[in-house]
């Protein structure tokens, strides 16, 4: 198994930081390449961070209302070894 990190992105030249709004996944589920994972408020604007990777959401590391830096870790995602 490999460990993928969802990290939060910067999307404008001034934005430094972005609270998270809420999590449309929660640890355990399975999550494909490009769904939704949590909704982010960042200078008056809410965004979607969408996985990176398939697989499955083994953790968050942080809780609706938190604010989190650019670059922080959001979550990890836990994706099979190809065979």
């Amino acid at each position: 198994m490999a460990k993928v990190e969802v990290r939060l992105p910067q999307w404008g030249m001034g934005m430094t930081d972005g609270e998270v709004v809420e999590w449309h996944r929660q640890v355990g589920d399975h999550v494909r390449e490009g769904d939704p994972l949590v909704e982010i408020e960042a200078a008056k604007v809410t965004e979607i961070v969408e996985s990176p990777v398939s697989g499955t959401l083994v953790q968050v590391l942080f809780n609706a209302g938190e604010t989190a830096e650019v670059r922080d870790v959001l979550a990890v995602i836990e994706t099979a070894d190809a065979d």
